[in-house]
């Protein structure tokens, strides 16, 4: 078989139904495909920088960890501890 111009798979017109192979929604869901492995790496990036974020930072104090801190400071006495460790359903 003899590859002329409108027979060749590469160039021109070919039995695929199509233009060098590709129709207009190969390529549509090719430019699909590229942009949602983009858009899914730099989600990834985002998520990797904010775990590092949350790593240097540590946790938050909770309201418990910020009236220890306060009893064993010696700004409040046993007394108010409790009181507000009950206020706050601990």
């Amino acid at each position: 078989m003899m590859w002329g111009y409108y027979n060749n798979p590469m160039w021109g017109y070919n039995s695929y139904g199509g233009y060098g192979g590709y129709s207009f929604f190969g390529s549509i869901f090719m430019l699909i495909f590229w942009i949602l492995i983009i858009v899914g790496i730099v989600a990834f990036i985002r998520w990797l920088i904010m775990s590092r974020r949350r790593e240097y930072h540590g946790h938050e104090k909770t309201p418990l960890d910020i009236l220890r801190e306060r009893y064993a400071k010696g700004e409040i006495d046993k007394e108010e501890f409790e009181a507000k460790k009950k206020d706050l359903n601990l």
